[in-house]
């Protein structure tokens, strides 16, 4: 039985084709905030909600959201994966020739439905 979580400061942003959330009223990522608090130098709660004008309660809100492993962010993960492979960006010459390949609807629905 799977228990939903309530969140007071993240929700979906349905014009976004990101699947994770966000914080409600922004085009702020949860996983944003969270990398800024888990990377090499992390920010403190109260630096990061400064920076983006946010409540400290929302960024601590993003935090356990991405610590809880969503599905829904991996498959984010995922798709942005697979759409830079298909347009060459993963390619090694990639960064001193940055010409990525343009991909079709249908190339970019496949690669959304997998």
């Amino acid at each position: 039985m799977s228990t939903v979580t309530e969140y007071q400061y993240l929700a979906r942003n349905l014009k976004s084709s990101y699947k994770q959330l966000f914080v409600k009223g922004t085009r702020i990522r949860a996983r944003v905030l969270y990398g800024w608090y888990a990377c090499n130098e992390p920010q403190s709660l109260d630096d990061i909600a400064q920076d983006y004008g946010l409540p400290v309660e929302a960024v601590r809100e993003a935090i356990a959201y991405c610590e809880s492993d969503p599905p829904e962010l991996l498959d984010d993960y995922r798709r942005e994966e697979a759409q830079m492979a298909a347009t060459g960006m993963k390619d090694p010459n990639y960064k001193s020739n940055p010409s990525p390949r343009l991909l079709s609807a249908e190339e970019i629905a496949g690669i959304n439905r997998s």
